[in-house]
């Protein structure tokens, strides 16, 4: 391991901002810096004026931001310049800032691709992504990348889930219908970290008769979803692998380092434990 510099005037500070922010992403950057001896800090963030956070990432010459919930579509209007990758979803989840300049980027989409292609699901199998939001269009836009024919939007939002539905060719639905998708991913609030926290993002009955659980949701890892499937054999893929893979390539787009997979396993051990990052492993090795 390198030796990370002092804090001092020169130490460049990234940071997340979110409705309800976390420690996983804090945990993971600060001990890829160390791991690399980057004079580098990164700090979470929660706020509800977003323009004037947006203004002070770019007063303060903070490097990075990671946006999540609920800004990754609002946060546009306040930024720059969109890359192609986010404009084409209408959805940034990272900005970086070159010198007051912000652009936004998502590295949601890419990181979702690469994990439901290490897992290997096949593009025949009928999914449900539960949400319209901003990481619902990260979700449905990789599955369409990978060739998934057969797919439904479910979301009660009468304006967002069937322009979602229609931009990918998938169906919509405003409520969950019959049980019968073989994959269902969860891509709303629904067993997060606190007022959620206890609700289970499908039904039982639903969960029953499906093969592939995907809860985007990484805090906890560990979702009522999630407990459910794995407790009924299903197949499980999980936030923290995604927040992780997106985190990565924000890490490469902040600082210009790209670390070796030991060290990523490392920080994922560390910030979401180790059975993601026993996954992660899997994912890198794919």
């Amino acid at each position: 391991m390198n030796t990370k510099p002092p804090l001092g005037p020169a130490t460049r500070l990234c940071m997340s901002l979110s409705g309800r922010p976390g420690r996983s992403g804090t945990i993971f950057h600060n001990r890829l810096y160390e791991l690399l001896g980057l004079d580098y800090i990164y700090k979470s963030f929660g706020t509800t004026d977003l323009a004037a956070a947006v203004a002070g990432i770019r007063g303060l010459g903070i490097r990075g931001c990671a946006i999540s919930m609920p800004f990754k579509e609002d946060v546009i209007a306040l930024i720059d310049r969109v890359e192609p990758s986010a404009r084409a979803i209408d959805s940034v989840n990272t900005i970086v800032n070159d010198d007051g300049v912000l652009t936004g980027h998502n590295t949601d989409f890419v990181a979702v691709r690469d994990l439901v292609a290490a897992a290997g699901i096949a593009p025949t199998t009928p999914f449900v992504v539960r949400g319209s939001g901003g990481m619902a269009k990260a979700v449905t836009a990789a599955l369409r990348d990978l060739g998934f024919g057969t797919g439904t939007i479910v979301a009660r939002n009468r304006d967002t889930g069937p322009a979602l539905a229609e931009k990918y060719g998938y169906g919509w639905r405003a409520d969950l219908g019959e049980p019968g998708a073989a994959m269902l991913i969860n891509v709303t609030p629904l067993g997060m970290e606190g007022a959620d926290a206890d609700a289970l993002a499908f039904p039982p009955v639903h969960v029953e008769a499906a093969d592939v659980a995907f809860d985007v949701v990484a805090q906890p890892v560990e979702t009522p979803f999630v407990k459910m499937s794995r407790a009924q054999g299903k197949r499980v893929l999980t936030g923290a692998s995604v927040i992780v893979l997106q985190a990565v390539r924000q890490f490469v787009l902040y600082t210009g380092h790209t670390p070796t997979p030991a060290m990523i396993e490392e920080a994922a051990a560390l910030a979401h434990g180790q059975e993601a990052a026993a996954e992660i492993a899997a994912v890198l090795a794919a």
